[in-house]
């Protein structure tokens, strides 16, 4: 299950509550994977060199929010105002490989940032997946430099001899402020059919729909029922529409489509594949928009999808655990063992992380494979991990194996718990008893002050 988040935040900041954005209040299973571009983050020279050195506000805030559910931060792209975030399950991370980004400036003539695409690409349990977030030019007439943006930004390569083209991936998903307008009809007209939920008198005059009619490029690109007001321009915090001097003309602006590679090698040879036999169908279940958030001028859109894989990949890498019962008083084992193809290397980590871990790096403490094993046979090898290391605190952890030939982690554990240091919390019970004995006399020097 994927959840893909589109929005153009205005240059604000993350509004204090993003629970039914993400919907994670459903009573449905969960999500497997987010996915969350926004357009606009803000750029302002001086928050985009803070950025660059740390975290921006929107990536801490969605690591805030989902790394306690058991997601991690797997992948991030940004570019100026474009911002890509892709979080998944904990138990997918084996079997998620060959992560790579990539982002192409179209502002300017291709000299700015402030327009083009970022993108994150993946291979899913063997299956090629590409996830493009796009802000393209605005206004009423720049449809055609719309279109001739959108396939600079297609035509993209990765680095990488075994990596696809962006059209080469199984499913590519393509979202953002892509700017298509209403065109022809006049805003009290478009204003009027809005009002009535008489959406589909406007879906005809959608420029993008119309050169999905004309355009051979975008004819494989799917997408659901536009059954959601427009979701541009708003007042700031309402849901009432531009009322300023320029009383721009509402348009769904915001926009989610996706392109299956096997749906369009087959289209034309309809028959031979069943969709029972597709080894990846795409399925979606929700395209709506969210009215209650008013932080910018869009309204953020989402879209809920199934992926339905036949895996190519079904077992990880690297199987990993830790040996016997851990505690932050003793020195402690892991116990791994590879698949025999597995390229290992010299700077291969176990790291333990907290099971809210945020991302990759967000590990309490690591050994190196090679310099700290201590055992090794045709089956498993043993890792040591020192006691100083590990929290004094215990709680709950996981054991996760970084692979620095293919820049992942390729194994992870079942979660576990570490005993806490006996020594250290009896020391500190002392002490705050101690403290405790000592109150009588404070409280009468007081009472005689």
């Amino acid at each position: 299950r994927l959840h893909l988040v589109t929005w153009n935040v205005g240059t604000a900041s993350p509004p204090p509550d993003v629970a039914s954005l993400l919907q994670l209040n459903s009573l449905g299973p969960t999500m497997d994977m987010y996915v969350i571009g926004l357009q606009e983050v803000n750029s302002r020279i001086t928050n985009f060199l803070s950025d660059l050195a740390f975290d921006d506000p929107w990536s801490i805030f969605f690591m805030t929010v989902l790394s306690p559910l058991g997601y991690i931060k797997l992948s991030s792209v940004r570019m100026q105002g474009l911002l890509l975030l892709v979080f998944v399950k904990h138990v997918h991370l084996p079997f998620i490989r060959d992560v790579h980004t990539h982002y192409i400036r179209t502002g300017l003539y291709g000299y700015w940032g402030n327009k083009g695409g970022v993108t994150v690409r993946m291979s899913l349990y063997g299956h090629a997946i590409c996830f493009m977030n796009c802000h393209l030019p605005a206004h009423m007439e720049n449809t055609e430099q719309r279109l001739d943006d959108f396939e600079k930004i297609l035509e993209m390569q990765f680095e990488g001899e075994s990596i696809p083209s962006t059209l080469d991936h199984d499913v590519l998903f393509w979202f953002g402020d892509l700017n298509f307008r209403i065109a022809d009809y006049g805003i009290h007209f478009v204003r009027e059919s809005i009002n009535n939920k008489r959406y589909n008198l406007l879906w005809e005059k959608d420029q993008l729909n119309m050169a999905k009619k004309k355009e051979a490029f975008l004819q494989d690109f799917i997408e659901g029922p536009l059954q959601f007001k427009p979701t541009y321009k708003f007042d700031l915090y309402s849901d009432v529409y531009d009322t300023s001097e320029k009383k721009r003309k509402p348009a769904w602006t915001d926009r989610i489509l996706w392109r299956v590679k096997n749906l369009c090698q087959q289209a034309s040879k309809e028959g031979e594949f069943s969709e029972a036999e597709q080894p990846i169908s795409v399925t979606l279940s929700n395209y709506i928009s969210h009215m209650s958030y008013g932080i910018s001028d869009h309204k953020p859109v989402t879209g809920t999808f199934g992926l339905e894989l036949k895996p190519l990949l079904l077992d990880p890498l690297v199987t990993l655990s830790p040996e016997g019962e851990w505690s932050a008083e003793h020195d402690v084992l892991i116990s791994y063992s590879a698949v025999p193809e597995f390229p290992s290397s010299a700077w291969d980590w176990i790291g333990l992380f907290k099971v809210s871990f945020r991302h990759m790096n967000d590990y309490v403490t690591y050994a190196w494979v090679e310099d700290d094993e201590i055992s090794s046979n045709k089956d498993s090898k043993q890792v040591y991990m020192s006691a100083a290391e590990i929290p004094d605190t215990g709680g709950e952890f996981l054991l996760g194996y970084y692979s620095n030939n293919m820049q992942s982690i390729v194994g992870i554990s079942q979660p576990f718990q570490i005993q806490p240091n006996r020594t250290l919390i009896d020391k500190d019970l002392t002490q705050e008893e101690n403290s405790w004995m000592q109150k009588p006399d404070n409280l009468e020097s007081r009472d005689e002050f």
